[in-house]
């Protein structure tokens, strides 16, 4: 598998650890080079999509970028650009011909459920094509009409806040943050034949809410190595730029 992950599990434990206030500190950024990675959703008005789908499609439409062939040929130079700045995403809505031509830009595409997400590679912010830059952000919010059911075994679970609101989009961002960090965590750890395995299932997850006394009890406390390393879990903290406060853990990755 590619390694084009390894600077975010480098990282991971002093990111975790860090102050909060500090998370925002982008005092060391030149604004011209920040690049973002756009996630489209796919946001039909009949029918719309479920959300737990949906965000299974962004979480895996992210790490598919990461980990495709061309991760190791023409996307590496961005993507490494990328990864070893700040992980920002930008979630947006299309349907129709703007969904349609979202898929003229490099990018994967996932479907889960019916529910799609297409994740493109990432771009200076400064840069973002039209096609992208013209879709909406806000207006993506979908409940969802059913409870979902147990995740299955064999599948990794991504475990979202159950304290802060997030619409879709921000949940989508953060659970293609939580496949990431999983999966630069199990290359570090040369779980080669796990990640193989999860690529044939297209990256599938399980995003689920978890009761708040679960959700406290998987936190993985002022030892991420050892959260990882005895219980297969990894946090995704946020800088807090939009919706939730600096600092928040908004996921949590559990391996399969």
């Amino acid at each position: 598998m590619s390694p084009v992950l390894t600077p975010l599990a480098d990282r991971y434990a002093s990111w975790l650890t860090r102050p909060a206030a500090a998370t925002v500190d982008t005092s060391d950024e030149d604004p011209d080079q920040v690049r973002a990675m756009p996630v489209i959703l796919r946001v039909e008005r009949d029918p719309a999509p479920s959300r737990t789908a949906l965000l299974e499609a962004a979480a895996a439409a992210a790490l598919a970028v990461c980990l495709a062939p061309e991760a190791e040929a023409e996307w590496a130079e961005p993507l490494h650009e990328w990864i070893t700045g700040r992980i920002r995403k930008v979630s947006r809505r299309a349907r129709g011909a703007h969904w349609t031509a979202v898929h003229t830009l490099p990018g994967v595409t996932i479907e889960v459920d019916g529910a799609e997400a297409r994740a493109l590679l990432p771009y200076r912010v400064t840069e973002t094509p039209k096609i992208v830059s013209r879709l909406q952000i806000s207006g993506s919010e979908l409940p969802d009409t059913t409870t979902p059911a147990a995740p299955r075994p064999g599948v990794p679970v991504l475990w979202l806040n159950p304290t802060v609101p997030m619409t879709a989009g921000k949940a989508a961002a953060q659970v293609g943050h939580a496949t990431m960090l999983l999966a630069a965590h199990l290359h570090a750890a040369a779980a080669t034949e796990d990640l193989r395995a999860w690529a044939a299932a297209n990256f599938r997850t399980a995003v689920r809410t978890p009761a708040k006394p679960d959700w406290q009890a998987a936190l993985p406390g002022p030892d991420p190595a050892h959260a990882w390393t005895t219980r297969g879990v990894v946090a995704v903290r946020d800088a807090g730029f939009t919706e939730v406060a600096p600092g928040t853990v908004t996921v949590l990755a559990h391996r399969a």
